[in-house]
């Protein structure tokens, strides 16, 4: 099984060079991948009863509760693409799932490192796809809870001394009501799933519980706060660890079938609720009390350094306790008569989802779809002072995302307190001065864009850098390339191997039909493109199962997804925020102006890549001999057609997804790729180096063939899925690659390329 946030191409790379390398070594191989087409192939319940062992690849959290009693060897899905053989050798003295403590498959995403699967993959860390499996079921009760709260204050709501209140019983203040379930919900759903990836199905009701107490503080002691969300990440890691501790303890065979549902819920969920309302609650409650009492002694000091202490305050937790303290600090002076303190506080509010919007318009190659969507509704949100609109931007990328957002609104908050800005109700955002509750609204504004402005060019800086620290150390471990998340199992039967494995978005990869079947944790659709062979070797054939799934998103986050990674992120993914995330396949048009190719015959009328890959954008030899110039090479080939309204920009996009991960996939492959609307239709170009540019690819090899995929913003689809599905399959046929290598023209380059299908 392999998995990923964003990645396609890897996804069938990895499963088709399980099946041929299954194949030769006279083993019986099934794969079943998942991604955004959805699941194909999957492993039926015969299937994985009859297999001798399971290969995971995956970057992302994958349901193994069906793989208990086989063997499994968890990797990164890479190792699928470089180490098929070893795979396949290794999987046979793998640990048995679920069987004794630190065995290969744990739960959830924590088996993806535990026992067999740390010598292999390049993975991410079990806490990383923890948290990212958490936020992406989280973003849709932020973004529908918020929006409802918004749509309602905006029509229904009017400015009182207790802050913006909808009339009891009106038809808004149940659409406000609705809304505020979906918050009510958020932060529990965050803990649940991050508790759901690290200790599978019995880690979710503990983790939930847990995430609702930390969000009710009159549970350990504080009336008008909680521990917000910062506290639901806690209990989330808390309640699976917890779990995964229980499930270590030897029980007799007859109470094994009752301590998945029973008995690890409930002492799982009692232990860490107790443990939150005695242990961890005093010292949230102390702090919060403390930082009261702290601020109530700053009223006499300087406006602007109290204005930027409150500012960090209400733009660290947003919700937690330390965000409450500076709220009702400055909601109680309200009575008193001094509202300026409210006003640096109402600046400082709606910097933090209006700053993480704007960063996804600013550098919109950064995050997932999923994650820009999510932007739009952050933006939207910020318009009303609803805070949490932030939320999953910063649990998603804590180290980056809170220190921007306490920047703009120490900002704002400092300049608001300059200007002596005053709000006249506990409430803050650009919705308070419309109602007319703020004095001084010029400086108001303007405190908030400058906040916003510096959280954004403060978000997206960080980010960039952590993304380039990340795919720098990738690349200097040899997991640069696109990850792609996958899941391989091998399977024996009498004697004889077999191998079962799972990749992610793709076509069947052999004939072998399989049951579909739960198979990813994630939120995101499971694609599936799965291949089973089952040449059976005479005397001792085995089989092979292979399954593949994407991580959500991202893209995720978003989606992410996405992108998605992304990774996602995020190793490089064929999609990061650009083609593979919306399922965009390949396209193009390419010109051949500059090329001296001399085939005189026609171009085949065979249609290649369903006519996005044309005679105009092949080229048989490029003339550059650097990544840089190679893709710019490819760009003005595909400008030819017409299709490509902005060459430079094309360019950029293409470049900053190589700066996430490289799109070199080994075996003398490139597919470098934008999602961008520099383009104005899909467009695919293929081009050959008789010496091969250094694209630092997986294996080292230098790139010869160069296919080069473009898609609009607004590209969607499974078609482009499936193309791009089906040419990194083909590729890693290597007979395929040395014909393509060998031919003599365009022409011929088309009847070659025309075998994709």
């Amino acid at each position: 099984m392999t998995a990923c946030p964003t990645g396609i191409a890897h996804t069938y790379m990895a499963a088709e060079k399980l099946t041929q390398t299954a194949r030769s070594l006279g083993h019986e191989i099934k794969v079943e991948t998942q991604g955004s087409i959805g699941a194909e192939n999957v492993l039926s319940d015969n299937d994985v009863r009859d297999a001798d062992g399971v290969i995971i690849a995956a970057d992302k959290d994958v349901d193994r509760s069906r793989f208990v009693g086989k063997k499994v060897l968890a990797v990164g899905v890479a190792e699928g693409i470089r180490h098929p053989e070893q795979l396949i050798e290794r999987v046979q003295s793998a640990p048995v799932y679920g069987g004794e403590p630190g065995d290969g498959a744990g739960g959830g995403a924590a088996a993806a490192s535990g026992g067999g699967g740390t010598a292999g993959g390049q993975e991410r860390s079990v806490a990383y796809k923890a948290l990212m499996n958490g936020v992406s079921y989280m973003i849709p009760f932020v973004v529908v809870g918020g929006l409802l709260i918004a749509i309602s204050l905006a029509v229904g709501g009017h400015p009182t001394p207790e802050g913006l209140k909808i009339a009891p019983g009106s038809f808004w203040e149940d659409v406000n009501n609705i809304g505020t379930i979906g918050f009510q919900l958020m932060v529990p759903i965050l803990s649940g799933y991050i508790a759901y990836a690290i200790g599978d199905r019995p880690a979710l009701v503990p983790g939930m519980i847990g995430g609702w107490i930390a969000t009710h503080g009159e549970l350990y002691g504080m009336k008008d706060a909680s521990a917000g969300f910062i506290g639901g990440i806690v209990t989330g890691f808390l309640a699976g660890y917890l779990v995964v501790w229980i499930k270590k303890v030897k029980v007799p065979r007859f109470a094994q079938p009752i301590m998945p549902i029973i008995v690890i819920p409930i002492v799982a969920t009692t232990a860490l609720g107790l443990f939150f309302v005695y242990v961890l609650g005093k010292p949230i409650s102390w702090v919060f009390t403390h930082l009261t009492g702290w601020l109530s002694g700053m009223t006499g000091t300087s406006a602007i350094v109290l204005g930027a202490i409150l500012g960090l305050m209400i733009a660290f937790d947003m919700g937690g306790p330390v965000n409450k303290t500076a709220f009702l600090f400055g909601s109680g002076l309200i009575a008193s008569g001094n509202q300026t303190v409210m006003g640096m506080c109402a600046a400082a509010i709606p910097v933090m989802p209006l700053g993480q919007g704007l960063a996804t318009l600013i550098r919109r190659h950064l995050y997932s779809e999923q994650e820009r969507e999510t932007g739009m509704a952050a933006l939207f949100m910020g318009l009303f002072g609803i805070s949490e609109g932030a939320i999953p931007f910063a649990a998603a990328r804590p180290a980056q995302v809170i220190p921007a957002n306490m920047l703009g609104g120490a900002v704002a908050g400092a300049l608001a307190g300059m200007a002596g800005v005053a709000d006249a109700v506990p409430h803050g955002g650009p919705i308070v001065a419309v109602l007319g509750a703020v004095d001084g609204v010029p400086m108001f504004f303007v405190a908030v864009v400058i906040g916003a402005v510096v959280t954004a060019l403060a978000t997206v800086a960080l980010v960039d850098v952590a993304e380039r620290r990340k795919s720098g150390a990738r690349a200097g471990t040899g997991g640069g390339a696109e990850v792609m998340a996958g899941a391989d199992a091998v399977v024996t039967v009498g004697g004889a191997s077999s191998v079962v494995a799972e990749a992610g978005e793709a076509e069947p990869v052999v004939t072998e039909p399989v049951v579909a079947g739960p198979v990813a944790a994630g939120p995101v659709a499971a694609g599936v493109g799965a291949g089973a062979g089952a040449e059976a070797a005479a005397g001792g054939a085995s089989r092979t199962a292979v399954a593949v799934a994407p991580v959500p998103g991202a893209t995720a986050a978003p989606g992410q997804g996405s992108d998605g990674e992304a990774v996602e992120t995020d190793g490089a993914e064929i999609d990061g925020n650009d083609v593979s995330g919306d399922g965009q396949g390949a396209d193009g048009d390419g010109d051949s102006d500059s090329d001296s190719d001399s085939d005189s015959d026609s171009a085949p009328s065979v249609e290649v890549l369903s006519g996005y890959l044309t005679e105009q954008t092949v080229k048989t030899q490029l003339d550059a001999d650097g990544k840089e110039a190679a893709i710019r090479e490819m760009a003005e080939l595909a400008a030819g057609t017409g299709k490509v309204a902005d060459v430079d920009e094309l360019v950029r996009v293409a470049l900053a997804r190589e700066a996430q991960g490289t799109t070199g996939l080994g075996e003398e492959i490139a597919i470098p790729h934008a999602k961008t609307d520099a383009v104005t239709a899909p467009v695919v170009g293929f081009a050959r180096s008789a010496d091969g540019i250094d694209w630092g690819s997986l294996d080292g090899t230098l790139a010869k063939l160069v296919f080069m995929i473009s898609v609009p913003e607004a590209a969607a689809g499974d078609e482009h899925l499936r193309i791009l599905a089906l040419l990194s399959r083909k590729l890693m046929d290597a007979d395929f690659r040395a014909r393509l290598q060998g031919a003599e023209d365009k022409t011929a380059i088309l009847r070659v390329l025309g075998e994709i299908h």
